[in-house]
């Protein structure tokens, strides 16, 4: 999905420059162009950011196996 339309940034270009360390909307305009014309995209491009950053911090949960009753 498009988020920048004014520069064609997609979610996944977004996604793809958070996970190669971009931490700021600043940045990310830096290195994508997201948001460096009329700026109306800058709030979800934010969320974006947030959502992958927030992933990437998630705690992996283990989960003991449960035997089976055969």
């Amino acid at each position: 999905m498009y988020v920048c339309i004014c520069n064609g940034v997609t979610d996944t270009q977004i996604r793809q420059a958070a996970a190669n360390g971009c931490r700021e909307v600043s940045e990310l305009t830096m290195r994508t162009g997201c948001g460096a014309t009329c700026g109306s995209c800058l709030d979800m491009a934010a969320g974006l950011l947030d959502d992958c950053h927030a992933a990437q911090r998630a705690p992996v949960i283990d989960l003991p196996l449960i035997a089976s009753a055969a």
